[in-house]
């Protein structure tokens, strides 16, 4: 009688699993998880241990917290080629993966996927907060209570520069699972009138949903919002979108909102927008040069700043975890990923390579 397969080998970078504790325990039934130390983890010894084949063929790369687990640092031309061609799929906790080149992942046929999905209910709320904010001075009305002088110099002269929402134009920049789900909240709670920009326009029926309109640029979408969104991940080659140009291109008396990456956006572009007067408010939830912020923007009346927190909810994390590992088991099993982000660019790359039946490459 021979004996069965071997079970496919998960790498899982990071702390122990902390909240699906029933799912782990059948992932771990299915795989043989190895989870190498911190140590390990250590960029040096790291590379080291790809390199001796320490961790043998595994089949999945799973990071399930998005504060654990990257002490090897970016995954990136030096590390990837590392990967036993044996690995299919890297799944991560968090929505963003600039820290990881997947482009370069796509070369090698492995599947990426983040967990941005886990995190759309979490963003989309405090999207919300922010773009009311923006409309109402909330960062001025929350703190001029500190004094009796400011509670009175806000309590008379607030009025005359804030604004319902309703009506004016949001404009989201990435009309993605997170996008979407700030158009869904800010068109049924604030009644405003959607529009987007995206790489492909999205199917009628979603449109349909919140009376989305399509713009076919991004200048179109910043000379026509009152309130722009930004919901899009970090661009691989680290360029920005929001520049010294583009501010230029806003609506005069706009507001910025951005809860995607801070690398995507210049602060001396805002800054100065607000100088100009083309800005008159800003929600900043994540930050060109975090945790440092930038002290020009600190003591402006309609600048909002959180510290990253847009989607910091136990339900995200507990989502992060749960969905990391259900990417892996459906690729392991041969079912497609839940949530792939460079599933087109691995796709392309095949076709290219695929004979047509005259004998050459598919184009």
């Amino acid at each position: 009688m021979s004996s069965p397969p071997p079970k496919p080998i998960v790498l899982h970078i990071g702390d122990p699993i902390q909240w699906n504790h029933s799912l782990y325990s059948q992932f771990s039934t299915d795989f043989t998880v190895i989870r190498p130390s911190t140590e390990e983890r250590q960029r040096p010894e790291f590379i080291k241990a790809l390199k001796e084949k320490r961790w043998g063929n595994f089949a999945a790369i799973f990071r399930p917290f998005w504060n654990t687990g990257g002490e090897m640092g970016r995954w990136d031309r030096e590390l990837i080629p590392l990967i036993p061609e044996s690995c299919k799929i890297f799944a991560s906790a968090g929505a963003g993966y600039d820290w990881a080149d997947v482009d370069i992942l796509s070369e090698r046929g492995i599947i990426y996927c983040n967990s941005a999905a886990a995190s759309s209910e979490s963003v989309g709320d405090f999207a919300l907060f922010l773009i009311l904010s923006t409309f109402r001075n909330l960062a001025w009305c929350t703190t001029a209570s500190l004094t009796p002088q400011t509670f009175q110099d806000c309590h008379t002269n607030s009025a005359a520069i804030s604004h319902n929402p309703r009506g004016h134009v949001l404009g989201i920049i990435g009309l993605g699972n997170i996008g979407f789900t700030i158009a869904l909240k800010a068109y049924h709670a604030f009644h405003m009138k959607i529009i987007y920009y995206d790489l492909a326009r999205k199917s009628p029926t979603q449109e349909q949903k919140v009376d989305a309109k399509y713009v076919g640029s991004l200048d179109e979408l910043l000379g026509q919002s009152d309130c722009v969104v930004l919901a899009t991940p970090a661009t691989p080659d680290g360029k920005q979108v929001i520049t010294e140009e583009k501010v230029r291109k806003m609506k005069m008396g706009s507001r910025f909102i951005n809860i995607a990456r801070g690398s995507l956006v210049s602060t001396t572009a805002l800054y100065n927008g607000l100088q100009s007067g083309r800005l008159i408010g800003l929600g900043l939830d994540v930050h060109e040069n975090e945790p440092t912020i930038d002290t020009r923007l600190k003591n402006h009346k309609n600048v909002t700043l959180t510290a990253h927190n847009a989607g910091g909810t136990l339900e995200t994390h507990i989502g992060f975890e749960s969905l990391s590992m259900q990417n892996i088991d459906a690729v392991l099993k041969g079912k497609d990923a839940l949530t792939p982000v460079n599933k087109h660019l691995i796709t392309d790359k095949a076709n290219k390579h695929t004979p047509s039946k005259h004998g050459g490459q598919k184009l």
